[in-house]
């Protein structure tokens, strides 16, 4: 199958999962479940990494600030943009792509194998409105109060590696933070997170719905649909750079 065929079945699948769904109480439990898998199940690994990586990020750029005509309120101001703009939406959406979407296309490809998802086509289920959706909303929703969560720690993390190593004091550091902020840089990070999420949702639903074969097939599709949403990430982080900000 070529490209353009999994695209346009791509698109097919996703007429399908955007119908009302059948039974509203077994919707809105199966939607609990996927915010406590893909949100709540998540906020460990978002809570951790920023923390640290808006260190690295603000002693980065002390230690490359060698003019003494530089001021040091500049570290905030590199540490807050590199952060909202690029490290929370994006570098943290590639790692939930591998988290959230090796778990997707594992759990949905099981049901495939096993034959479950034809059990559900036999009762009348529409399966793709019934596993898909509640991913799909799970993500999209929840995902921005992580990003937003992950901006603040790796500010916060940028702090406090400046008042341990003593390279740049902290009321420098927040006055950088103060300087020239754009409300527009959160609403730009926010709308780069929802098509993130969509993909992260949607791709390896794709993958794990339509997988053929066994164990090892299920494997397999979990490591494609990684990087082909990690792919389709960077691509949809080009061009939505290139409309929101040129």
């Amino acid at each position: 199958m070529n490209y353009i065929e999994h695209i346009g079945k791509y698109f097919i699948m996703l007429t399908q999962v955007f119908k009302r769904p059948q039974k509203g109480r077994v919707f809105y439990e199966a939607l609990m479940k996927e915010i406590e898998e893909l949100g709540l199940k998540s906020l460990g690994i978002v809570m951790f990494i920023p923390f640290f990586i808006g260190g690295v990020i603000a002693l980065q750029t002390a230690l490359n600030l060698e003019s003494p005509f530089i001021p040091d309120s500049l570290i905030g101001f590199a540490a807050k943009r590199s952060i909202i703009l690029e490290f929370a939406p994006t570098f943290c959406s590639i790692i939930l792509a591998g988290k959230v979407g090796s778990y997707i296309t594992s759990s949905i490809g099981a049901m495939r194998v096993t034959e479950q998802i034809d059990a559900l086509e036999v009762m009348g289920i529409n399966s793709l409105n019934y596993l898909v959706l509640p991913k799909v909303i799970s993500t999209v929703f929840f995902y921005p109060f992580l990003i937003l969560l992950a901006m603040i720690l790796g500010i916060f993390g940028g702090w406090v590696a400046g008042v341990l190593s003593g390279l740049f004091a902290g009321v420098d550091y927040v006055e950088g933070l103060q300087t020239t902020f754009n409300p527009f840089l959160i609403t730009y990070a926010m709308i780069k997170t929802l098509v993130f999420a969509f993909l992260i949702a949607t791709v390896p639903s794709y993958h794990g719905y339509y997988v053929k074969g066994g164990s090892i097939a299920v494997g397999k599709a979990s490591t494609q649909a990684v990087v082909w949403t990690i792919i389709l990430i960077v691509i949809a982080n080009y061009f939505l750079t290139q409309m929101l900000l040129t």
